[in-house]
């Protein structure tokens, strides 16, 4: 693994944020870099190897990092938790935090073991196509797919997992119905009142799967994303884990981050009575927010940065360009 990450995977994702050079040229080395672990790695290498580092860079780091700072510098996280001192983790003991990252860990490595698991089974047991496309791909000399391809599928990823999230969140983890489903996700997840990042991924295993894995690959499989396209989307959620479950109110986005923690922390107070999906549109349409809802969010960000202002000012401006031409070219005839 660790030959495995060394060159490649690590500098996809590490060399466009940290280096100063054109998007030009870090194209260009994306395309190599992805080029050289195509050629050199088995596919179903790469289907277990490039989500596991993603996994561990984007999430599992991150949310470590969060924990030892609530740890060791509590008087100072509690002035950015949302929910103060009770959403430290630290005074709940450290039996039930060590539990909650070791589940955490575990149902983020068996998603991994999944997912790499069925592209097994389908690739060398039945020996059909692989369900996400690695090396046939449009571009064959780069491996990489064509751009728009990738863009609408990255938009495809982004909706459908929302909605089957929001969905399975609502009608199988909180059914009004007791099934084993809610008692599980009840006694699991919902044992936490405050959360912090681990908490993302705590569950029963079987409640996780449904919830945090199926949403995200199953697209992939209907549409059959290439799996750099899938990488980025795992990318994104795992970040997104990261945040919205820290229970952190300092964070860069009002509309997207801010407000996705604080329906977070909502959902998790409330023991599951309302925002059953972080983005919150959804909740909007079947009236099932807590607190302020994503118009809110979206309102409030227009008016911090002044939008409708700025708007009326630049078709204003754009009136007196269309007007001056319309001058020049009657003072021509």
């Amino acid at each position: 693994m660790g030959a495995f990450i060394s060159l490649p995977i690590a500098s996809i994702f590490a060399i466009p944020m940290l280096s100063s050079w054109s998007t030009s040229l870090n194209l260009v080395f994306f395309s190599i870099t992805w080029t050289t672990i195509a050629m050199t790695y088995a596919p179903l290498q790469i289907e277990f190897f490039a989500p596991l580092v993603v996994r561990l860079l984007l999430y599992i780091l991150p949310s470590a990092g969060f924990l030892v700072f609530d740890t060791l510098i509590p008087s100072l996280a509690v002035e950015l938790k949302a929910q103060g001192e009770v959403a430290l983790p630290g005074p709940r003991g450290k039996k039930k935090v060590s539990r909650v990252v070791a589940w955490s860990c575990f149902n983020v490595l068996l998603a991994v073991a999944l997912q790499a698991g069925i592209e097994w089974l389908v690739t060398d047991v039945l020996k059909l196509q692989s369900i996400l496309v690695i090396k046939d791909s449009v571009w064959s000399f780069n491996h990489l797919p064509n751009p728009w391809s990738m863009a609408k599928n990255i938009a495809e990823g982004l909706v459908l997992r929302n909605v089957l999230q929001y969905y399975i969140h609502l009608y199988l983890l909180h059914s009004p119905s007791p099934t084993y489903l809610t008692r599980w996700h009840s006694s699991w997840q919902h044992a936490i009142r405050a959360p912090y990042s681990f908490v993302a991924n705590y569950d029963h295993p079987i409640c996780f799967l449904l919830h945090r894995f199926l949403p995200l690959y199953l697209p992939a499989c209907v549409f059959r994303f290439h799996i750099m396209t899938y990488l980025i989307l795992l990318a994104i959620f795992s970040l997104e884990e990261v945040f919205t479950y820290s229970g952190y109110n300092v964070l860069p986005s009002t509309i997207m981050l801010r407000g996705m923690a604080r329906r977070t922390d909502a959902h998790m107070m409330s023991v599951g009575k309302g925002n059953y999906g972080p983005i919150g549109v959804l909740d909007w349409c079947h009236g099932t927010t807590l607190g302020a809802d994503v118009m809110d969010d979206v309102r409030d960000e227009m008016e911090k940065h002044d939008v409708q202002e700025r708007t009326g000012k630049a078709m204003d401006d754009m009136g007196t360009r269309l007007k001056g031409r319309v001058r020049r070219g009657k003072g021509k005839k």
